[in-house]
């Protein structure tokens, strides 16, 4: 950052981006000069809390953009912080004319979904930062967007979602003042601090997950397999929201002698930095872990779906014993039974009910026919 100048801020200016090349505005229509304390667009219900400091000290509490312009100008070496909630785009041009703020960050602030990143417009810093919170109730990582605007005596965040609690970070700050007095810095390296801060539950968060999910993968549970995906997905994010900090923060840190940043800030700032590196190895340590289990899940899958199939060759391997063997006695069952039927029918004219070796004769032809059958099927390991 470079060296705060003395508090000399013009009149509200208007940016030519502003302004097709029909000249017409595409911004609201400027007020008369006496309305121009009027909030842009009408209520404000998308600032969530802006504050003039003076020395570390809260000196002012406005209640609108406007007054808090007006605050700004009659604090010398005073330092706005303005918190915003999706603001309108008639908010963020009227902080645009105020701040001079570049119109590529303003675009990227409206549009959101942003990688994380640190640019340099001026003496400005543009910083997009990617927050994390953990859900245990659904037990999934919910994902929220924060931009900052850092300038020489102002601090603006714009946040996309519900974390982080910014909130907390101002009342750290402002019970600090020694450390608030450092300036928007101080600021950004609190809520950079707030960020990496919130990534440690989600961190324990995803650690119990992938315990709890290596139980179900060794307990054949079916459903485990969406719950990896699904978790895989999560670190996918993570690993994008992590993983550019720590380049911008070694972008930081390399910029400390040239903009004469101060010592215990410097500190600070590389315990941020040391805690994201921390961070971003246990993220690739989570997918990598991820990775590893979906393999082994799957090869246990095929384990089971192969036990399985062996299961229903064998039961149909018994099946098929089973109806040989009944066949087979159906069958040596069957030939007494026909010689018996013919036998039944009762003709006068059958030669062999006069024969006095008749019977003999039937049983016989009973016996051998069945023990042939019983030989055969027996030989054939059917019986």
């Amino acid at each position: 950052m470079a060296e705060r100048p003395p508090h000399r801020r013009p009149a509200p200016r208007k940016h030519s981006w502003l302004r097709p090349a029909n000249g017409r505005t595409n911004a609201p229509p400027t007020p008369p000069a006496a309305s121009r304390e009027d909030p842009p667009g009408g209520a404000e219900g998308s600032v969530v809390h802006a504050a003039v400091y003076r020395d570390g000290h809260r000196v002012a509490t406005p209640d609108s953009l406007a007054d808090t312009y007006r605050r700004l100008r009659e604090q010398p070496d005073g330092m706005a912080w303005i918190g915003l909630h999706r603001p309108t785009e008639p908010e963020l041009l009227s902080l645009a004319d105020e701040f001079d703020l570049h119109q590529l960050a303003v675009e990227d602030a409206l549009e959101a979904h942003q990688r994380p990143k640190l640019e340099r417009y001026g003496d400005t810093l543009f910083v997009v930062l990617r927050a994390a919170r953990y859900l245990d109730a659904p037990e999934e990582v919910d994902f929220g967007e924060l931009h900052l605007f850092v300038g020489p005596d102002f601090v603006i965040t714009v946040r996309h979602g519900a974390a982080p609690d910014l909130s907390a970070v101002r009342r750290r700050m402002e019970a600090t003042p020694e450390l608030l007095a450092l300036g928007p810095e101080a600021v950004l390296y609190a809520i950079l601090d707030a960020v990496v801060d919130g990534y440690a539950p989600v961190v324990a968060g995803v650690q119990n997950d992938i315990d709890e999910i290596e139980t179900e993968v060794f307990g054949g549970d079916p459903a485990v397999s969406r719950r990896i995906y699904e978790l895989a997905r999560e670190m996918v994010e993570f690993q994008r929201a992590t993983r550019p900090l720590v380049g911008m923060l070694h972008g930081l840190m390399a910029g400390f002698a040239k903009y004469g940043t101060d010592d215990e800030l410097q500190r600070y700032l590389r315990d941020v930095a040391d805690h994201v590196t921390h961070t971003s190895e246990r993220v690739d340590g989570f997918r990598s872990a991820l990775a590893d289990i979906l393999a082994v899940n799957a090869t246990l899958v095929t384990q089971q779906q192969n036990a399985e199939m062996r299961a229903l060759a064998e039961a149909g391997f018994e099946q098929n014993e089973e109806i040989k063997k009944i066949s087979s006695w159906a069958a040596i069952l069957f030939a007494p039974t026909l010689v018996g039927t013919i036998y039944g029918m009762n003709f006068e004219t059958m030669p062999e009910l006069h024969w006095a070796a008749g019977y003999p004769f039937a049983i016989l032809l009973m016996a051998v026919v069945c023990t042939s059958l019983y030989v055969i099927f027996k030989k054939r390991d059917w019986l």
